[in-house]
């Protein structure tokens, strides 16, 4: 019923995306410079796409490593990937002492999956393989392209309201087709901020739904319960800093890795942890009944 319902969400907001761009388009006119900030968006964001594993790799100083290094992870790596009947990906470990993780790449012929040196010495090898599970579970469920078309959306309802300043508005000559410069300026404005929440609305829902699909994965959601506490707590304690590529690569990693609070916590790329939590301890509930 979650992944179900986590789904149409998506679909859903995706949806709305495109709609804002539709009624930007609808008041802005069909001006060829409209059409020139699609382009540019998509391929903007296609770069992104193709290239996302090499971006936050590089991100978070991450190398690649060997079973003789980390014979524990592959055989964890190995196991839930045989058990999903898919590719085993590219295992990388990064040098931040923050726990965290993360899992890229467009399909799971091409995936990474990182961890950092802290969260390997934080979480026992039970709490490891939950967290596993939850990356390989953003693979499976092609979070990269669904980020990445909600990122081109939004992207073009920002370079739409960017380009409004030098284009001709309205599309004809008569004044009462052209639109209201006091509901324009307002739409220009709230155009971009309701696309930035609803895109981070989806990356907060698709934690939600490999969270779901991890703990199906590995058959132990309490486990997940137990990393995501653990994981928490580290990462505020041993905060990124918010600079540089580290903020491209933020909302694919399992916790938000930047010092959050306040109204901060409107915009973040995560759900509320305890929210994480509750929902895999009812799953765990739900897995016991069966």
């Amino acid at each position: 019923m979650h992944s179900h319902h986590n789904g149409l969400k998506t679909a859903a907001l995706l949806g709305l995306l495109t709609a804002i761009i539709l009624a930007v388009g609808y008041w802005l006119g069909g001006s060829a410079g409209l059409v020139f900030a699609v382009i540019i968006s998509l391929g903007m964001n296609a770069f992104s796409y193709f290239y996302s594993d090499k971006l936050a790799l590089r991100a978070m100083r991450a190398r690649p490593v060997s079973e003789a290094e980390f014979p524990a992870l592959h055989q964890m790596v190995r196991e839930l990937s045989q058990t999903a009947g898919q590719p085993m990906p590219r295992l990388y470990v990064s040098p931040a002492m923050q726990p965290n993780a993360f899992a890229t790449g467009r399909n799971p012929q091409h995936a990474a999956v990182a961890v950092t040196v802290g969260i390997t010495q934080l979480l026992d090898r039970r709490e490891l393989r939950a967290v596993i599970g939850h990356e390989l579970s953003h693979v499976y469920n092609r979070d990269i392209l669904i980020s990445s078309v909600a990122a081109a959306l939004a992207g073009i309802i920002t370079a739409f309201a960017q380009l409004a300043i030098f284009l001709p508005l309205g599309g004809g000559s008569d004044d009462d087709d052209s639109p209201n410069p006091a509901a324009l300026l307002l739409m220009l404005i709230l155009g971009p901020l309701a696309a930035t929440i609803i895109q981070l609305a989806i990356s907060r829902n698709r934690e939600f739904q490999a969270d779901a699909s991890g703990a199906e994965l590995t058959r132990d959601p309490l486990a997940l319960a137990s990393a995501l506490e653990k994981i928490q707590y580290g990462a505020q304690r041993l905060p990124l800093p918010a600079d540089g590529q580290l903020t491209s690569a933020a909302h694919l990693m399992i916790a938000n890795p930047f010092r959050s609070g306040g109204i901060s916590a409107l915009f973040s790329t995560h759900p509320p942890m305890e929210q994480r939590i509750a929902r895999l301890r009812a799953q765990a509930g739900a897995i016991q009944v069966r």
